[in-house]
């Protein structure tokens, strides 16, 4: 196994908060592709393959909550382990929980509490991966049952 912990794509419309979190994943051991909102996410996820991605709330052209409602109806990102990072109101947290996201940490956040976040989603999206491959004959939305 390589060093690198996994891939996070961080999407937020600040340059200094990407650079911030870009600094404790990478010292983390994770290997990490930036998008400055959620518009440039969707074009970048395709091409980069996350194992997470990490999601500012107000952010122009796409906000973080309709890019992870985007995400999750993609047969491609629709397992895709989602965390919001932002100063969330209880709303947005409803919303996020509406649009299936998998995680939430507050600004100012402590590094510490977004590595281990990071690091949960990580390795539960591999695990989901792996219980989807063992899934035989299941196909997305044909099922009766």
């Amino acid at each position: 196994m390589s060093g690198v912990s996994g891939r996070v794509l961080v999407v937020d419309d600040s340059e200094v908060i990407r650079q911030l979190i870009r600094v404790n994943l990478e010292l983390e051991g994770f290997e990490v592709v930036t998008a400055a909102d959620g518009a440039e996410c969707l074009e970048v996820v395709r091409r980069v393959r996350p194992d997470v991605v990490t999601l500012d709330v107000m952010m122009p052209r796409l906000d973080g909550l309709r890019t992870a409602a985007r995400l999750r109806a993609a047969p491609g990102t629709r397992l895709l382990p989602i965390a919001i990072v932002s100063a969330c109101t209880p709303a947005d947290l409803d919303l996020g929980e509406a649009v299936g996201v998998d995680g939430y940490l507050g600004k100012p956040f402590d590094p510490a509490d977004l590595v281990a976040l990071v690091r949960r989603l990580v390795e539960r999206g591999r695990r989901d991966a792996a219980a989807e491959e063992f899934r035989p004959g299941r196909t997305d939305r044909s099922d009766r049952g």
